[in-house]
């Protein structure tokens, strides 16, 4: 099997007892080192209210990314579309592009829409929880596919009801998903009409030499509506990873060809923890588990533990349960073992390029286990 491009998707992690400035600087290091490295792209997530990530402004720290760095592409896995609009969008990357042209990925995820359908089954049936027929674990090439988690815990929590209020103008409703990305795609190429029925031209913004991708979790709308657009698409194996294939096979099946794309082309994204042995390995992916529990729980990411914070900690069969799909895929060990595991990830789901994520307590850590990985993928 041939050697395809691999790129890191970044959130920003703030190690316990360091500070979202010092997360920030880990990211611009990083992403200097990635591009020495030989890392294709180099792309930031948007998150809020999470004591332990520093990734809430996508495009201000892509900015300060692509102004660090020369080579490598840098985007947004993803920037969330209804917390702004396409316009504010388009001006905004076009300025960056202005500076970096030609290094841009502008991925854009769907925001809320999972969210409000929980909050409306649990208004429905308060005492109950949503109940989804679900699909037992499975193994397909090797590549193993976890039962679906229920996570209307994270999806109905205080957090996320604060994001859905807090990053909009009070009043303000996004529109569609599939409009917003028709706007952004049209302010892009000029051809974008106004509600005065005259045309508008952002500057910087219009003719910006970005790459538009959309980011899905499953095979519903954001796939489909990639592979209509003829826009590359990024699944979320490390997100959902029981619905990946779901996500990749919708996406090949509504493609159509376009200015952009002849051919689908998919990256898939896999967390990792690279060591120069597996023993150490597992040591620095301890911690793992409690973050995740963090997240899946709905109280957001927590400062990322060091091992020894979480030597002692002991998770109840509910703790387990929130959390065993995302720990179970996790991909540890020495490089040439999780190599071995991304060529799997790679052959059952066709992907044309992966997207690591690598989160350990030292930043030191993490570079490393990123320069281990690159040199026994890249070569």
């Amino acid at each position: 099997m041939s050697t395809i491009p691999m790129s890191i998707l970044d959130l920003a992690p703030i190690p316990d007892g360091s500070s979202a400035a010092d997360a920030l600087r880990n990211t611009i290091d990083l992403a200097k080192q990635a591009e020495q490295f030989g890392y294709n792209r180099y792309w930031v997530a948007e998150h809020h209210f999470n004591p332990g990530v520093a990734s809430s402004s996508p495009t201000v720290l892509i900015a300060l990314i692509a102004a660090a760095t020369k080579r490598i592409r840098v985007g947004s896995g993803a920037v969330l579309a209804g917390n702004t609009t396409a316009t504010a969008l388009v001006e905004q990357w076009g300025t960056i592009d202005a500076l970096h042209p030609g290094r841009l990925d502008l991925g854009l995820g769907r925001t809320g829409q999972r969210r409000q359908e929980a909050f409306a089954t649990v208004a429905a049936a308060p005492a109950t929880a949503p109940t989804n027929p679900r699909r037992q674990e499975r193994t397909v090439n090797g590549l193993l596919l976890p039962a679906p988690v229920d996570i209307t815990k994270l999806l109905t929590s205080d957090r996320l009801r604060n994001q859905d209020v807090l990053l909009r103008q009070e009043g303000a409703v996004p529109p569609p998903f599939a409009e917003q990305v028709s706007d952004v795609e049209a302010l892009l190429n000029g051809s974008f009409i106004g509600p005065s029925g005259d045309p508008v031209h952002v500057v910087p913004g219009e003719g910006a030499q970005l790459q538009v991708w959309l980011l899905g979790s499953s095979g519903g709308e954001s796939a489909q509506l990639a592979g209509a657009r003829g826009l590359p698409f990024a699944a979320n194996y490390h997100v959902a990873p029981s619905a990946v294939l779901d996500a990749v096979e919708a996406y090949r099946a509504a493609f159509v060809p376009s200015a952009t794309l002849a051919e689908p082309y998919v990256v898939v994204s896999a967390d990792v923890v690279v060591a120069e042995s597996d023993e150490r390995a597992k040591a620095l992916a301890a911690p793992y588990p409690t973050w995740v529990h963090s997240i899946r729980s709905g109280a957001g990411a927590i400062p990322y533990p060091s091992p020894n914070q979480v030597a002692l900690n002991e998770f109840s069969s509910e703790d387990w349960a929130l959390v065993e799909d995302r720990v179970r895929t996790q991909f540890v060990g020495s490089p040439a073992r999780v190599a071995e595991r991304l060529r799997v990830l790679q052959d059952a789901t066709g992907a044309d390029e992966l997207l690591i994520t690598s989160v350990t307590h030292d930043h030191s850590d993490r570079v490393r286990s990123h320069e281990l990985l690159a040199t026994e993928w890249l070569g």
